[in-house]
């Protein structure tokens, strides 16, 4: 029996591409995923507001290690707009893509990150969405259900409730396929990890751990974060949390 990895590989050759959308003259889809959530925008402090203690890329390059225990500090406002700067800021809007701090096939960054808040000062916990184009988050669930939920669609891994945030990441297809067409899905999983990798050299500094989690219910996450689960759906996860005294 050949592995449908294999089919999704030779598929994406080029030379079985259909004509992307953008060839044939179709209108960029938006820059980002329209938030349509009831619950006020929370634009964050500015990134250059907090200035991380220096660390040599060297030494954070050799120190990383993905992190499962954390202790119970919470994470401040200005600690969280960096992270998501480091991750998905935008640096410059242009007609039909974006220039942001991680690399994206084409400047497409078809990502959209979701947030769980287990522990941040000011912020009611919960699940969130950062609106990148104005470096804001929203709320999506803040019920005290959410954070189980999100565990459980995890397949249980507790780190999830227990670090101080989880990041989720969400592809919109649409948003590279409309250029790439079929090679798109190949993208957007490298995309995926380019951001996950500035997480964790940007938690470095701020003296946070971060673990990467791919283990998930795809059906059970996609119906938490509210994405259908073909058009848009979860790709990569990554809990932070302040590192425990030593």
């Amino acid at each position: 029996m050949k592995p449908t990895g294999t089919d999704f590989i030779r598929l994406t050759y080029y030379e079985n591409l259909t004509p992307s959308e953008q060839s044939q003259g179709t209108a960029a889809p938006a820059l980002e995923t329209h938030y349509n959530g009831s619950g006020p925008i929370i634009h964050l402090p500015k990134p250059e507001t907090l200035k991380p203690a220096s660390s040599l890329l060297e030494n954070t390059i050799a120190g990383r290690r993905s992190i499962r225990r954390f202790s119970h500090a919470p994470v401040t406002l200005e600690e969280l707009s960096w992270l998501l700067w480091c991750t998905q800021g935008v640096q410059k809007i242009m007609p039909a893509s974006t220039i942001r701090t991680v690399p994206s096939a084409g400047a497409r960054h078809p990502l959209d990150t979701y947030l769980l808040l287990n522990r941040e000062k000011g912020l009611t916990a919960g699940l969130y969405r950062y609106i990148a184009l104005e470096h804001a988050i929203a709320p999506v669930r803040t019920d005290s259900k959410i954070g189980a939920l999100l565990q459980e669609a995890c397949l249980g891994q507790d780190m999830v409730t227990t670090a101080a945030m989880t990041f989720f990441w969400v592809a919109d297809v649409y948003r590279s396929a409309w250029r790439y067409s079929e090679r798109a899905w190949r993208y957007i999983f490298l995309d995926a990890g380019h951001v996950c990798q500035n997480l964790y050299l940007g938690a470095t500094p701020l003296e946070c751990g971060v673990c990467a989690i791919a283990a998930f219910d795809d059906e059970k996450l996609n119906a938490l974060l509210g994405v259908d689960g073909e058009n848009q759906f979860a790709v990569y996860a990554a809990v932070v949390g302040k590192l425990p005294a030593r």
